[in-house]
């Protein structure tokens, strides 16, 4: 005959795993809406970061103005080149310190220009193309009296 502490203590067992089994359900149920809450995060952010690139991407491109903000003031569109510049600047055997005071912007403005580091502005391309017009005496005659 069993001995009555065995049944006792597989009764107390089986009742034990059912209990157990309830509230892993429970726990199993609350993972499962956590993980589908999680995965439509996730979907969220990564529409957001594809929108955010996208926004960036439309920042960093040059805005053109339809007003005569961004066109010269004779009408015709100013192109440059930066090899021209660098060209124009040694064979008038200036530093670009020099002719960064005749252009009206720095030195490191005029090599950030040559090396196409940076592109300037639509007034500064009218200064540039002032200072392009101008001869050798002409530009020492300018740089002397500033």
């Amino acid at each position: 005959m069993p001995n009555i502490a065995s049944i006792l203590k597989a009764e107390i067992s089986r009742v034990a795993r059912k209990e157990v089994r309830a509230e892993i359900e429970t726990l199993k149920k609350a993972s499962v809406a956590h993980r589908a809450s999680i995965a439509e995060l996730r979907r969220q952010v990564n529409a957001l970061e594809k929108e955010l690139r996208r926004f960036a991407k439309t920042a960093t491109r040059p805005a053109t103005l339809p007003d005569s903000a961004n066109e010269p003031a004779e009408g015709t569109k100013r192109r440059f080149s930066a090899t021209r510049l660098a060209a124009h600047r040694t064979r008038l055997g200036l530093s670009a310190a020099s002719y960064g005071q005749l252009v009206g912007v720095a030195g490191q403005t005029i090599y950030h220009w040559e090396q196409g580091k940076a592109r300037p502005r639509v007034a500064q391309l009218e200064s540039l193309a002032a200072v392009r017009d101008l001869g050798a005496r002409e530009v020492a005659e300018r740089l002397a009296t500033r």
